[in-house]
């Protein structure tokens, strides 16, 4: 069950609570991970926007990230005693980047690699957007739900507003002694 799970991976923390359970999982499965991570037009209006020159040194410093975030989640596998592989994809409109041939959407990238793979799973980590903030953000981690050729378990961001309260409230240790308390 599940010996091949495909995690696709971006830096975020979204993405590492998502790689975090596909290990879990990998290690009690005894499964392997293929982590997979996309350059697309967004990491590249990211490489554009850290520095100012040329196009050919953006997609290089997108390439080279993409390889830093693959190797962070290697290693954190690794470390974890799980057997794991890693693919970088590129994939950019054609229209947008002239130079570059390739177009397609992440998610279909993440579904063509589960399927050549034989991937048994994909876990993804997901910001669980609803309503309105979905619709402008979009969804690939919908997209590829709906689309994915083999079961999908989708790991939810911690709530914001959660993170944001725990922070926040002081801990509180309450050990009574005869008349001592501690607070």
């Amino acid at each position: 069950m599940y010996q091949r799970i495909l995690v696709p991976v971006d830096g975020s923390p979204v993405s590492q609570r998502g790689l975090e359970e596909a290990i879990r999982l990998a290690q009690l499965t005894h499964g392997r991970l293929r982590l997979v991570h996309v350059i697309d037009e967004l990491s590249l209006a990211l490489a554009m926007d850290a520095q100012s020159a040329t196009p050919g040194k953006w997609l290089q410093a997108a390439r080279d990230d993409g390889a830093r975030v693959l190797e962070d989640a290697k290693r954190s596998a690794q470390a974890a005693g799980v057997e794991v592989e890693t693919a970088l994809h590129e994939r950019y409109s054609a229209t947008a980047y002239p130079a570059v041939i390739a177009e397609s959407p992440v998610q279909d990238v993440v579904i063509t690699e589960a399927t050549q793979w034989g991937a048994d799973l994909i876990v993804l980590g997901t910001h669980g957007r609803r309503g309105v903030s979905r619709l402008f953000m979009g969804s690939s981690a919908e997209r590829i739900l709906r689309l994915a050729p083999v079961p999908v378990l989708l790991v939810r961001a911690q709530d914001e507003q959660k993170q944001a309260d725990t922070k926040d409230e002081a801990t509180r240790i309450h050990q009574p002694s005869a008349a001592l308390a501690f607070e």
